[in-house]
């Protein structure tokens, strides 16, 4: 995390041959590494479900083909998808080196992403205020208040949430997001950089370059998440940079430039293209729905944010806030629902704002100390309610907490179907898992601006008609021909085909793989 504290102590002996520095860890360092540590096993222990099998299947189709990969989940071609990222690149990258599956890959992610994003919260909380313990209370309210109902969904970092998506690419660029924060903050408020400029023009231009460069990463490895730190980003320049001039206007436009110059020479998809895709934007409608439920925990931080309001309107968080509000607000109004995406980030000025002020020393004021008791009750109900199941095995567990999902694996069909072999299945796990493994799938089942949304429902449509218990030979011919299908994956509740061949089936859901064609 941060740099350890470095503390003098009288020398002796050999010690002073060393200048007399001792190191010692500062708080976070501490606490951090043991946060690292549990929440990965907990990660570990708890197979991967939802969402991990579209990335997976994204590191098998980059490891078969690094510059001009497939589709990720059908056998068509995947030029323009933008699962293909930086992020997804270099993990197929070293799939190929490694010899990994995209499971493994997938799999290895989630601590390597959680150490970015812990590394980044640290140094963002170190931009707001010098106070040791500030992080540490952060890394707290940031993963413990949020509501009382789950909210499961990627970018989300509860407890709860981060078992099933710290290998995705959200975890990886909400870490990023910390990262650009607070490396935005320390130069909006480093005036001596605006007195660093020479008759020849602009000069020291390069960490303006490079923190926008970061910028255009995060946009090319979640777009969605890229607005949320846009706005942070806009709201450390204006919170915190004092006197504009030329010089400052012309530096900022470069980072600016610089964002956008990255993700528009990305090679694999055109980012900006997505703007104004609203394929997706149905699903993401749930984001809306038990709000309070889900986050009202976290406006235990409004005291604090109020009295960073009460100190300077432009305060940073203060921004923060109000701008992620109503881009949420704008995705309920205009039906863009995609934009509540960034619900998990427009907690993070209230969670952060509260560490901050119980960071504070002491001899605290008694609104201080009802604030601190306040919040430590709802710590403890966020947890007890929703995060406890995270890390407390089941074998473990004294009061029956709610676990994450256990979704079933796929690995007894996948040795049986070949690498870009199709698929027809009408399971709702299989049809979300099976392509991590390398097949492919008649009908995607997440929408990829690599396909055109109305073939993928017509896909979907002869899927359907496949598997109708009213559907002839002849016709179920016919699709399999058109989608060169060679498997079903049935569940126990689907008959199967007069023409299928069963090969295996599971023990434990009792799926059934059968070959035709």
């Amino acid at each position: 995390m941060s740099t350890g504290a470095l503390t003098r102590r009288p020398v002796r002996g050999a010690t002073a041959l060393r200048g007399g520095r001792v190191w010692r860890p500062t708080p976070y360092q501490v606490a951090g590494f043991l946060f690292w540590l549990v929440m990965s096993l907990a990660y570990w222990r708890v197979p991967l479900c939802c969402d991990a099998g579209q990335h997976a299947a994204v590191v098998e189709r980059l490891k078969a083909h690094l510059l001009r990969p497939r589709h990720p989940m059908a056998d068509l071609p995947g030029a323009g998808s933008p699962y293909y990222s930086p992020y997804a690149v270099a993990q197929g990258a070293f799939a190929r080196l490694s010899g990994l599956s995209g499971w493994e890959v997938v799999r290895l992610a989630g601590p390597f992403n959680l150490l970015v994003l812990l590394t980044g919260v640290n140094r963002f909380v170190r931009v707001l205020t010098p106070r040791p313990w500030a992080p540490v209370l952060a890394s707290a309210t940031m993963t413990l208040l949020w509501g009382t109902e789950r909210a499961w969904w990627s970018g989300y970092l509860g407890l709860m949430s981060m078992t099933g998506n710290l290998a995705y690419p959200s975890t990886f660029a909400i870490g990023l997001a910390f990262w650009a924060w607070a490396l935005t903050g320390a130069r909006a408020r480093d005036t001596r950089r605006v007195r660093y400029v020479g008759p020849g023009g602009l000069r020291g231009i390069t960490g303006y370059v490079t923190l926008g460069a970061l910028y255009g990463v995060v946009l090319l490895v979640h777009p969605i998440t890229a607005v949320a730190a846009a706005l942070g980003g806009a709201a450390f320049v204006a919170g915190r940079q004092r006197g504009w001039s030329p010089a400052l206007v012309g530096r900022w436009a470069v980072t600016g430039a610089a964002a956008l110059l990255v993700a528009r020479s990305w090679p694999y998809f055109d980012v900006f293209a997505l703007a104004g895709d609203g394929s997706v934007d149905a699903m993401h409608r749930r984001l809306y729905q038990d709000l309070a439920g889900h986050f009202w925990l976290a406006f235990l931080g409004l005291p604090a944010l109020w009295l960073r309001w009460r100190r300077s309107a432009r305060d940073p968080l203060v921004l923060m806030f109000a701008l992620d509000c109503l881009v949420v607000g704008y995705g309920w109004v205009s039906g863009h629902y995609t934009y509540g995406r960034i619900l998990g980030l427009t907690l993070v000025p209230l969670q952060f704002a509260l560490a901050v002020e119980l960071a504070a020393p002491r001899p605290w004021r008694v609104g201080r100390r009802v604030l601190c008791a306040v919040t430590a009750v709802g710590a403890c109900l966020g947890f007890l309610t929703v995060q406890a199941g995270a890390v407390v095995p089941r074998s473990l567990d004294p009061v029956g907490f709610e676990q994450p999902p256990r979704w079933p694996t796929y690995d007894w069909a996948a040795r049986y179907i070949g690498p870009g072999e199709v698929v027809i299945t009408d399971g709702y796990y299989a049809v979300h898992a099976i392509a991590g493994h390398g097949p492919d799938l008649a009908a995607p089942a997440w929408p990829d601006a690599a396909l055109d949304e109305r073939e993928r429902l017509r896909r979907l449509k002869d899927v359907r008609a496949y598997l109708s218990p009213g559907s002839t030979r002849t016709e179920r011919t016919a699709v399999a021909r058109r989608y060169h299908v060679r498997w079903l994956l049935l569940t126990r509740r689907h008959p199967l085909p007069e023409e299928a061949v069963v090969v295996a089936w599971s023990g434990r859901t009792g799926e059934v793989l059968a070959r035709v064609g």
